[in-house]
């Protein structure tokens, strides 16, 4: 009997103590001279949090009575943080705290924004905003590379209470070294209290938060949601907004008395679902007479702490959120706060004060979940699958417009079980897909293993939704897509599902290339030198130096040292445009910018324009490829042609491809000077006259009108001489006409009685 005894009272100890508490004490051998200065900061709120550097989770600061940075997870005794005098702040609460870099934190202190280097311990007052704010909201992204640091970058600064229309709004898009007011027209339909504004990128929406009536309601500024709102829900007192890491769409709205999530970017908020004795039950945080003390989030993980000694743990997923009461451990103090260190690993931290040193001690108790949830008391099901791994986690995919993606995953279930996997885009608006689940042969127990194949490519391409779902296939977009398990059970605590990020836009290791194919010399048949004179260009697309395709889209070109001896094959008519094109003579004023003209700018002339009807059908059309066959006509000139080419078809690439390249023209012929058929004629004119003088000439000097025309010829020669005033030039003809004379007088026979003069 007392061995019973003693085994129940040992599993009751083990249900209720999870954790054993351990205290953090360094650098504290010596005497430390070091005293504060400035005012000390404090957390404005009754409750405790723990903020983390998403992207960097050893950095972290705590906010309570007392402040706390630390670069190490809590790993050494730290001074409080204090803020210079000459910041001159009246009081020194802090409202809201924001990680930006990992060395850069924002603060919103006693209504107004500073900037904490920690590294290098600076202070800076942030520009821009001339009104008091409560709150910066922003979704870190933490992928490398332009487009994540991009995401990054914006933010949102605002006061919460604040009436709408009328409150000012600021943002950042440059981290936060800066702010904007932001232009309230595109918000002036809105009315009600600011509960807040945030970038919800897994949505691609900037959603809003109003307040009316006691009921929350999320509004959002993008196209398709713009013409809808979210689930009304019950708001009867302010409430804090965690955006969850990773781009997901899972929030948290919590206070003291109340806790909703949402796993869609607030278009549905819900209570979570309390699991106790076996049962499933709404949440209601006010009715249990809880208080939340402090709350802690990863990506598919929460937990929260209440002043009646409780830790509660639960996971949010895009099927269902669950909690559970992990402890009745004597945790809570005023001082006391929770957080994750890793997944499955929850941490009760609690600063405290050592009078002979300012920096305080940290005393820690680490949880570990998973063991904490294999005890029976719980009633939970074991989990139902044994392995689920995929190569898409920590990276982050790009989808270019006209584009594919396949990706897979291997699920291996507990065996006797049949669980179903589950995947799910974050922003269907945009980003759509088909899966397929096939058997991929047996474990060396005999289980069998599952492969899910998936296909993604832009929700407008399947062809299965209608228009007003879709989002606007010109502009880019993001989207996570997650593998999980439907039927999942809350044990399942280290078998997270699989997601990434996944971005609907420019994909930069694209680029197009211009080539000179000539296939006759490529097969033998014909020598290179002799096609020199006839050859064209294909354009290519290229991805990591992988061809791709042979582009097919509208583009233009430009000659970039202003050379304009080339012509259009196609006018506005004969390319059959339905509206007056677009040519390089609107861009004019900007020709040392060509990239101007683009596919932002591109208007199509295939489709009706009441603003800019066809007027000029004879013009030239200057676009190339795409329904047209269009080409390049290049005048009489030896050369080099520099051009510079850009697409400018929007619904080809969400990149601006361009590129530049050279044509190299020779051998062209010289330009005629009269028209090729005038000249001809005129030559042949004159070859048939000279004939026809060759053989009348001849003949009409034997008739007596020849012999006139004889004479009158030799008169005229003979008295030009004497008109001549040039003594040279009258010299010439004389003895010209006098050899003239000997040769045309005929042979005279003497006459008899006469002899001929001679003259010595």
């Amino acid at each position: 009997m007392l061995m019973l005894m003693l085994a129940a009272v040992a599993t009751v100890v083990r249900a209720q103590t999870v954790c054993r508490f351990r205290t953090v004490r360094t650098g504290k051998v010596f005497a430390n001279p070091v005293t504060l200065e400035g005012d000390l900061l404090f957390y404005a709120f009754s409750n405790t949090v723990v903020v983390k550097n998403v992207c960097k989770t050893d950095i972290a600061v705590y906010l309570g009575q007392r402040v706390f940075i630390t670069k190490n997870r809590f790993e050494a005794s730290i001074l409080p943080l204090t803020i210079p005098k000459s910041m001159e702040v009246k009081m020194p609460s802090i409202t809201s705290a924001h990680f930006v870099s990992d060395a850069m934190i924002l603060f919103v202190i006693d209504g107004k924004v500073y900037s904490y280097n920690f590294i290098e311990d600076i202070w800076r007052t942030v520009n821009g905003i001339t009104e008091p704010v409560s709150h910066i909201s922003g979704d870190p992204c933490c992928f490398e590379g332009y487009f994540c640091l991009e995401l990054s970058n914006n933010l949102f600064a605002y006061f919460r209470g604040g009436q709408m229309p009328g409150t000012n709004i600021y943002f950042s898009n440059n981290g936060g070294f800066s702010f904007e007011l932001l232009n309230s027209d595109r918000m002036s339909h809105l009315k009600g209290l600011l509960g807040g504004i945030f970038h919800f990128h897994s949505l691609s929406q900037v959603g809003i938060l109003l307040v009316e009536n006691n009921l929350g309601t999320f509004h959002y500024l993008e196209y398709p949601l713009n013409h809808s709102t979210g689930v009304p829900f019950l708001y009867e007192s302010p409430l804090e907004v965690i955006i969850k890491p990773q781009q997901r769409g899972f929030l948290i709205l919590w206070n003291q008395k109340t806790l909703l999530v949402s796993s869609n970017s607030g278009q549905i908020v819900e209570a979570m679902q309390l699991m106790e004795e076996g049962n499933i039950n709404d949440l209601n945080v006010e009715h249990a007479k809880l208080t939340i003390h402090s709350i802690a989030s990863n990506t598919y993980e929460l937990a929260f702490l209440v002043e009646q000694d409780q830790l509660y743990y639960g996971s949010q997923s895009y099927m269902g959120n669950y909690i559970i009461k992990l402890s009745n451990q004597q945790f809570w103090s005023e001082e006391a706060s929770v957080h994750f260190w890793d997944v499955g690993m929850l941490e009760v931290l609690t600063p405290v004060s050592d009078p002979y040193f300012p920096a305080f001690d940290f005393k820690k108790c680490l949880v570990n979940v998973q063991l904490a949830l294999m005890d029976q008391s719980l009633q939970l099901e074991p989990c139902n699958v044994e392995f689920l791994e995929s190569t898409m986690e920590d990276r982050m995919f790009i989808i270019d417009m006209n584009s594919k993606l396949k990706l897979s995953a291997l699920m291996v279930p507990r065996k006797g079980m049949n669980p179903t996997p589950l995947v799910m885009v974050s922003n269907p608006h945009a980003l759509g897909f088909k899966a397929n689940l096939t058997q991929f042969g047996n474990m060396y127990d005999g289980n069998s293993k599952f492969k899910l194949d998936i296909e993604l490519q832009q929700q407008q391409h399947w062809g299965n939704s209608e228009l007003n779902f879709t989002a606007s296939i010109k502009h880019e977009a993001i989207s996570s897509i997650t593998v999980d398990i439907a039927d999942k059970t809350l044990s399942c605590v280290d078998l997270k599902p699989l997601s990434t990020l996944i971005s609907v836009g420019c994909d930069l290791t694209k680029k197009v290339i211009v080539q000179n194919k000539i296939s006759a010399c490529a097969m033998g048949i014909l020598d290179p030198v002799l096609l020199q004179k006839n050859y064209s260009y294909t354009i290519e697309k290229w991805k990591d130096g992988t061809l791709e395709e042979i582009m097919n889209a509208e583009y233009v070109i430009l000659e970039l040292n202003g050379i304009v001896t080339y012509s259009y094959s196609l006018t506005a008519a004969t390319a059959h445009c339905r509206s007056q094109p677009q040519n390089w003579s609107i861009f004019k004023e900007d020709a040392e910018k060509p990239s101007l003209w683009n596919r932002e700018t591109y208007v199509s002339c295939h489709e009706d324009n009441q603003d800019n009807p066809l007027l000029w059908p004879n013009v030239e059309y200057q676009i190339l490829g795409g329904r047209t066959d269009n080409k390049i006509i290049f005048g009489q000139r030896n050369g080099i042609y520099t051009f510079y080419l850009t697409v400018v078809d929007p619904y080809y690439s969400y990149c601006d491809l361009n590129t530049i390249f050279s044509v190299y023209v020779y051998g062209a012929l010289p330009v005629a000077e009269f028209r090729p058929m005038t000249s001809i004629l005129l030559m042949v004119t004159v070859t048939l006259f000279t004939m026809w003088l060759a053989y009348a000439i001849p003949k009409q000097l034997r008739t007596e009108r020849g012999r006139r025309l004889t004479g009158f010829c030799f008169q005229i020669f003979k008295y030009c001489p004497g008109i001549c005033t040039c003594a040279w030039l009258r010299g010439k003809m004389r003895r010209g006409l006098r050899s003239r004379r000997v040769k045309d007088q005929p042979e005279k026979i003497p006459q008899i009685g006469k002899k001929p003069d001679i003259k010595k």
